[in-house]
């Protein structure tokens, strides 16, 4: 069994895992890092558990978006740029709607 140190919102924590998957964790923690770092840059500090639970509903978030995306769309048209581009402006306006949300709740507590 391997282990490796992971680092969240400059807190280090030991990880096993099987053996080969250790890049595989990095990576997976350099993600929950971004979104700490994010979460850090509109709240500031806050509390360690509290840091982590939002963490985790971001990715958690994100994976219900990518499952119910997959879900709705079967087969995606051949589209052209502007359709492509119309897209992209949705996303990151719902991802701006998102933010907001977070750093109101992160402001409130």
């Amino acid at each position: 069994m391997a282990q490796v140190v992971i680092n969240i919102n400059d807190r280090e924590y030991p990880i096993a895992c099987e053996n080969g998957q250790e890049v595989r964790i990095m990576q997976l923690a350099q993600i929950l890092q971004q979104k700490a770092l994010m979460l850090k840059d509109f709240s500031g500090r806050i509390s360690e558990n509290l840091m982590l639970a939002m963490v985790g509903i971001l990715v958690a978030d994100d994976l219900f978006e990518l499952k119910k995306n997959q879900t709705q769309a079967p087969a995606p048209a051949p589209q052209n740029n502007d359709e492509k581009d119309r897209q992209v402006v949705e996303r990151i306006r719902y991802l701006n709607e998102k933010i907001k949300a977070i750093a109101k709740l992160v402001e409130s507590l």
